[in-house]
């Protein structure tokens, strides 16, 4: 099951490669530097989708005290800061020959940034806790009050006056006059990293329960 997942997203990232590099036109401004867009639109969609799976996971791990939540959340936000890393790399890319500058503390950057470091923070606090069950619950407690960042990431284009483009798709999008071949690659590229995601999270909570059943001297069932 595992190894035909893995296929099913290998082919899925072998097509997008493909569509961004072969068959999305090129767009008439901005030239081939804009393909980073149908890098950075995903991984900006997963680092919001894995923070909301933080804030998920936490909740019920401190209604429930049950590790399969805290397993979850953990892998979600590991997974959620190298995501955000590519946004934070990927935008900067862009930016140098379109806005002729790498960085600007426009809000849209700024609140990105927050929200990178929220993850890293996260991180950090379950590492340096006195105890894995103390890290799990101050973790937790920081995944639900760093959700508030999202919305702030999400509509700062519409809420102040930002140098970043509006968006292109989602709740409070506007018409992107994009090249329809455009979207279709742009929808693919969503697909395809998202079902990268998708594995990846079920690979490293299966990981993280092994390191359960470790630390607890309990027989591990190889099968699962």
């Amino acid at each position: 099951m595992r190894f035909l997942f893995l296929l099913v997203v290998f082919i899925l990232l072998s097509i997008n490669v493909f569509l961004i590099f072969m068959w999305a036109p090129t767009e008439v401004h901005m030239g081939h530097v804009q393909r980073i867009f149908y890098i950075h639109v995903p991984s900006a969609w997963i680092a919001f989708l894995a923070f909301g799976i933080v804030f998920f996971g936490s909740i019920q791990y401190l209604r429930t005290r049950e590790q399969k939540w805290d397993n979850l959340a953990s892998a979600s936000a590991e997974l959620g800061v190298v995501f955000t890393t590519l946004v934070l790399i990927t935008g900067p890319i862009w930016a140098k020959p379109v806005w002729g500058i790498w960085w600007t503390w426009d809000v849209r950057l700024t609140t990105t940034l927050v929200l990178w470091l929220i993850y890293v923070s996260y991180l950090m606090v379950r590492s340096y806790s006195g105890n894995h069950y103390q890290g799990s619950r101050y973790s937790a407690i920081l995944g639900i009050i760093g959700v508030i960042n999202l919305p702030l990431v999400y509509f700062a284009v519409n809420w102040w006056n930002s140098q970043h483009q509006r968006l292109v798709l989602g709740v409070g999008s506007t018409e992107s006059g994009l090249h329809p071949d455009m979207k279709t690659t742009l929808y693919f590229s969503l697909l395809a990293f998202s079902s990268l995601f998708v594995y990846l999270l079920w690979f490293r909570v299966s990981l993280k329960r092994t390191e359960d059943m470790v630390r607890q001297n309990v027989p591990l069932d190889m099968d699962n």
